[in-house]
């Protein structure tokens, strides 16, 4: 599939929605699966870069239809149109990512409403009928690559004083046990550039992008939530146990999370333009692990 320019979008757009003519178009991300543009600051309209993004904008169409009634966060309410080429389209959720630093600067108040409105989304999601989710399309999540690859790939890109703590990590992460609780229907993908927050309220508005969503272990689905904080991933977890009556294992996230960005490190190891921050990311988790 060929990329698209600003001006075939807006035609494309256009000729769909003939009254956004006069609006203003603004391309406000490019993922590795599609490129999303922002008309007005009030609609989302993405575009698949490859076949394989087709199928999966399509099937994240069909999960939303499944999942947004039982939600009380809110979530898109998209809508494919056939082209071609094929997009989506749905009103945009008001509010800003939530990075680290921005969390840092939350009051109490306000950590604790956003962990509490986060453990019920999961809460939620985990209790939805598996058999109509996979009807509509959803699978397992994608793997993350092995122990093997990550030590080939992943451990000889790290500083010394962190190959110690990725090698157990990696130990760790090969003595786990399955998950006590199994595979559930999740988001898996809580970090803070797929929510929208509102600073101003101090509220978390709705989440968005569920193209990694499917079945996977329970305990995975809040090992995200560290991007932001890990002060956040303890509230969540908490408040998670609480709605649901299942007591998750702590040691057993922060595993996973070490794990995770070790693979991502491995999966992007012959990337130039990545490798660097990735191996920030399993640099910050090392020392957040130790202040722990």
């Amino acid at each position: 599939m060929a990329e698209l320019d600003a001006s075939e979008f807006r035609s494309l757009i256009t000729s769909v929605f003939p009254h956004l003519t006069g609006a203003v178009f603004r391309l406000t991300a490019k993922s590795w699966d599609s490129m999303a543009v922002d008309v007005d600051d009030t609609l989302i309209f993405k575009f698949p870069r490859h076949l394989g993004a087709e199928r999966a904008l399509v099937k994240e169409a069909a999960v939303l239809d499944i999942i947004r009634p039982s939600l009380s966060m809110a979530v898109p309410d998209m809508r494919i149109h056939d082209g071609p080429p094929i997009f989506s389209s749905h009103a945009k959720l008001e509010g800003e990512h939530l990075i680290a630093e921005d969390y840092d600067a939350l009051g109490e108040g306000n950590r604790q409403h956003l962990a509490d409105d986060l453990a019920r989304f999961y809460a939620e999601l985990h209790e939805l009928d598996a058999d109509r989710l996979r009807s509509a399309g959803a699978g397992a999540i994608q793997p993350w690559k092995s122990p093997e690859a990550v030590r080939t790939k992943a451990l000889p890109l790290l500083a010394p004083d962190i190959q110690n703590f990725a090698q157990a990590v990696v130990a760790d992460f090969e003595a786990l046990p399955p998950d006590p609780y199994g595979n559930v229907y999740g988001f898996f993908d809580g970090h803070g550039w797929n929510m929208a927050f509102d600073y101003a309220q101090g509220r978390l508005n709705g989440i968005y992008d569920f193209a990694d969503s499917g079945f996977g272990p329970l305990h995975q689905e809040f090992i995200y939530s560290n991007f932001i904080s890990p002060d956040l991933t303890s509230r969540i977890v908490s408040a998670y146990e609480g709605l649901t009556g299942r007591k998750l294992d702590r040691r057993r996230i922060a595993i996973l999370t070490g794990f995770h960005r070790l693979s991502e490190l491995a999966e992007l190891a012959d990337d130039p333009l990545n490798v660097e921050q990735m191996t920030r990311s399993v640099a910050a988790w090392a020392a957040a692990s130790r202040l722990g």
